[in-house]
């Protein structure tokens, strides 16, 4: 499956059993960054679309040049 597909997954048709469940993935938090990343990603197929606790979740990312930790400070902050 392409990037492209994996990002075009709709959560309203998918097959939940056709999806990783994020409870089974293991990473070896020993290796290096990089390696943490690759085992990841084999392991979750998918990094767009899984399933956690019994729940399609769908990830998606806005074009801007925040960052997720600029967003999150922001979040934070407005509390």
């Amino acid at each position: 499956m392409s990037i492209e597909e994996m990002r075009g997954v709709d959560v309203r048709t998918v097959q939940a059993d056709q999806l990783a469940d994020r409870r089974g993935i293991v990473i070896d938090q020993k290796l290096p960054r990089k390696e943490r990343l690759r085992q990841y990603i084999r392991q979750v197929r998918n990094p767009y679309c899984y399933v956690d606790d019994g729940v399609i979740v769908k990830v998606s990312f806005s074009n801007t040049k925040e960052t997720i930790e600029d967003r999150l400070e922001a979040y934070i902050r407005s509390m």
